[in-house]
């Protein structure tokens, strides 16, 4: 089959090894993009949530679980998401004696990674049923407008000048962008929450279409968005939130806010 369109085989280890985490720093797209990493102007973390997860019992039987990650978004580091599935697979023949070994083995290692302390959490599968699916609220994606940019472009965000200040949580299930490594498509929801100048929706929902051939990482795509948003429509208050739908197993979630906060982990009903 090595004549089929399919890519490049991938070996993926049976011990574990720490080593094939890949951690990607962030202060050259800050840097890009005239973010100091000394005054950040945003708060937030990165979610992910790991669906494949599994290692062995001292016994030899196998054990499956869901993961859940939160990286802070000051970490020096993200980790390339690949090299995250890789290295989750590496447990897969590995004996432990307990969820909490297992789970103290990945928060030492992906810390280590983003340099800066990453919370895991395992949890069996039959908890999925406490994951609660999102509910978006005013879903901008049916507005009628006409789109001819496909790459990021800040001066599409347009403000209502006739209108006071508002405060709402918008939301589009458009927002695609390329992986840099793979070229792959993400897919993602992105739900903006403001309280400032009214922006008008038709003029955010071809922001977010803008970034449909744009090449970066989930969390630098959701930066992106915060800043444009923030130096173009200047609100008073900004969240920034991104549910991606998974592949390889991870979906990743970036949000940034320009307050302090912890925001849940409610699935959207794609992912």
């Amino acid at each position: 089959m090595g004549f089929l369109p399919l890519g490049q085989q991938t070996e993926y280890v049976s011990e574990y090894d720490a080593g094939l985490l890949y951690p990607i720093a962030r202060v050259d797209k800050w840097s890009e993009m005239g973010i100091a990493s000394e005054r950040l102007p945003f708060y937030g973390e990165d979610v992910w949530n790991a669906y494949e997860m599994s290692w062995l019992n001292l016994k030899g039987k196998p054990v499956v679980a869901l993961a859940e990650f939160r990286l802070p978004c000051d970490s020096p580091n993200i980790i390339e998401s690949k090299s995250f599935k890789l290295y989750l697979n590496s447990l897969n023949q590995m004996r432990y004696d307990s969820i909490e070994e297992v789970q103290a083995l990945l928060e030492k290692d992906l810390s280590n990674a983003a340099g800066a302390d990453v919370t895991v959490i395992i949890r069996d599968v039959d908890s999925m049923a406490s994951l609660v699916v999102l509910t978006p609220d005013y879903c901008i994606d049916e507005l009628d407008v006409d789109i001819t940019e496909y790459h990021p472009n800040a001066d599409l965000l347009t403000l209502d000048a006739e209108s006071g200040i508002v405060e709402e949580r918008l939301v589009s299930h458009l927002l695609k962008s390329n992986c840099p490594v793979t070229n792959q498509p993400d897919w993602g929801s992105v739900f903006i929450d403001y309280k400032g100048a009214k922006i008008h929706h038709e003029s955010l929902l071809k922001y977010v279409v803008s970034f449909r051939e744009h090449t970066d990482f989930h969390e630098q795509c959701v930066e992106r968005i915060f800043i444009d948003i923030m130096r173009q429509c200047q609100p008073e208050s900004l969240t920034v939130y991104a549910r991606y739908v998974r592949r390889g197993g991870l979906d990743i979630n970036p949000y940034r806010s320009s307050a302090p906060l912890v925001l849940g982990n409610d699935r959207l009903t794609r992912q």
